[in-house]
């Protein structure tokens, strides 16, 4: 089982920089993403960002958010981070990070390939 909390939503304005962190505890396989979903009104969840650990480490962005957002892993931690620059109002969502054991590569991308979720951060990029 694994937990996960996140932390560092909040109001910005356009133009601004936010990082979001997620926490993680208890056991994972050796072979795992964690991911970054956002959810925006009225809207279904949709990726952001992964790192993939199965060997090596891949990292993984949706073409909104290449650019501007970073997802790094600190493995001593247990703590996964989000970057975010440049925000803009199409940014403003709830920020869910997610756990993935053995996942595939075809399903970095997809929420169905993440067993585990946090309570999710809010997040409101506005003027």
């Amino acid at each position: 089982q694994v937990q996960l909390v996140e932390s560092g939503g909040g109001f910005v304005q356009p133009g601004g920089s936010l990082r979001l962190s997620c926490a993680a505890s208890g056991r994972t396989a050796s072979n795992y993403a964690m991911g970054w979903f956002r959810q925006g009104p009225g809207k279904e969840r949709e990726f952001v960002a992964a790192i993939r650990r199965a060997g090596g480490t891949t990292y993984y962005y949706a073409e909104s958010v290449k650019g501007r957002f970073t997802v790094s892993l600190d493995g001593a931690k247990n703590t996964v981070y989000l970057q975010m620059n440049s925000l803009n109002a199409e940014d403003t969502a709830a920020y869910y990070c997610a756990v993935g054991p053995r996942i595939i590569t075809s399903m970095v991308t997809n929420p169905r390939g993440y067993a585990y979720w946090g309570q999710g951060t809010q997040v409101t990029v506005s003027s």
